[in-house]
């Protein structure tokens, strides 16, 4: 993990921080749906101000490719942003220019003002420097707190970094700390669970976590490529057949590197996808040709639990089944509850994230009985799959 400065390095009193947060918040008939990113950086946003920064948010919202597209701007997250932190929030019509330069300089020490979609201009996605310095023109400092967004080299998460002193926001510093904690220097034996659709989508995490962790689960639909690799009939289950050289390929580097895959033996099935479907239990080995594997079974989940109980650290990204209808979310349910119980207990650090993760996590009502849940999608995958995250890399001392 790169060593990076935080908000106790920097003396923000009389200044303009630049701070790169993650607004791109779900929002229904022009509000905010979802203020978990936004409690994320609430600590940096309100740590800023009360020490007297002009506190200048950064975000993009969409994809508007360059363009201005009216229905991607950040106006409404402005209106709901200010209703939440109690605080005002003066919107800027764009992100640089005299649009910005007069707010700022109309602020005062303390204020809070959002300007426009950064993506609207073509240079963000770009990483044009010219763009960055037209960002940083107004700006003492610059803190990122942005983790979410960090995987991507844009101008507002990486060139803008090296213009202006930069920091990690309290958000990112946690984040960081909490994934080193887990993967980087982690307590061990260290059990990985990576669950969802499809190895295809997840084969460089795979091939980063057999050498890093001592165990490694796999469920959801990717369990099922790894059974039919095995010789396991999955009957109408979903299953990257053609992949199952690539399936062998894993599980042959696991053993020689010494990491427990763990399958499930004993799954839940049922000849339709849909809630309150006709199911039963049965070893994987009893599948039969018109039936889906669609959850991981109580047996299944009893030897999980077992092994939980021997581990020390876990990360988890991806549930065990078709968690958004019932009763396939049960195996999912299980095991976090499970999880939460030995994270309270202090015998386990956990740290899951990816979106369909938080999810399942947040219908098992566990969300704050985990040691670190990341909001990070596909920042939070391309750390575990070991890569480099370019805006967390331009913080570095």
């Amino acid at each position: 993990m790169v060593e990076f400065k935080t908000l106790d390095d920097l003396d923000v009193s009389g200044k303009t921080v630049l701070v790169r947060v993650d607004l791109n918040v779900p929002v229904e008939d022009g509000k905010i749906a979802d203020f978990t990113r936004i409690d994320r950086i609430l600590p940096t946003l309100n740590e800023l101000a009360d020490k007297g920064a002009k506190v200048l948010l950064l975000s993009h919202f969409g994809r508007p490719k360059g363009k201005v597209v009216p229905d991607m701007s950040l106006r409404p997250i402005a209106e709901g942003l200010a209703a939440h932190i109690k605080r005002p929030v003066t919107f800027i019509e764009d992100c640089i220019g005299e649009p910005v330069a007069k707010a700022v300089s109309s602020a005062s020490a303390g204020d809070v003002l959002l300007a426009e979609n950064v993506r609207f201009h073509a240079g963000e996605e770009k990483n044009d420097t010219g763009f960055a310095k037209e960002l940083a023109a107004v700006g003492d400092a610059y803190v990122n707190d942005a983790f979410s967004c960090s995987h991507r080299a844009h101008a507002s998460t990486e060139a803008l970094a090296h213009l202006l002193p930069a920091y990690a926001g309290r958000n990112m510093e946690a984040e960081l700390t909490a994934l080193s904690k887990a993967l980087e220097k982690p307590a061990r034996p260290v059990m990985a669970v990576v669950g969802g659709a499809k190895i295809s989508s997840k084969l460089d995490l795979l091939f980063n976590l057999i050498e890093k962790v001592d165990i490694l689960v796999i469920g959801g639909g990717m369990a099922n490529t790894f059974l039919n690799a095995k010789g396991v009939n999955v009957g109408a289950s979903l299953c990257e057949h053609d992949l199952a050289g690539t399936a062998s390929e894993i599980l042959a580097k696991a053993e020689k590197v010494g990491c427990d895959v763990l399958l499930p033996a004993h799954v839940v099935l049922a000849k339709e996808f849909k809630a309150g479907a006709t199911n039963r239990t049965a070893s994987v080995d009893d599948v039969q040709a018109d039936e889906m594997i669609l959850d991981v079974a109580p047996e299944s989940v009893t030897l999980l639990k077992e092994r939980l109980a021997t581990v020390k650290t876990l990360i988890w990204n991806g549930p065990f089944g078709a968690f958004e209808i019932d009763p396939f979310d049960a195996g999912t349910v299980a095991v976090a509850k499970e999880v939460e119980k030995l994270t309270r207990a202090g015998e386990l650090i956990s740290v899951a994230g990816g979106g369909d993760t938080v999810s399942a996590l947040a219908k098992a009502g566990v969300t704050d009985g985990l040691t670190y849940i990341s909001t990070a999608g596909g920042a939070f995958l391309e750390w575990m799959e070991g890569k480099t995250l370019p805006g967390v890399a331009a913080l570095s001392r």
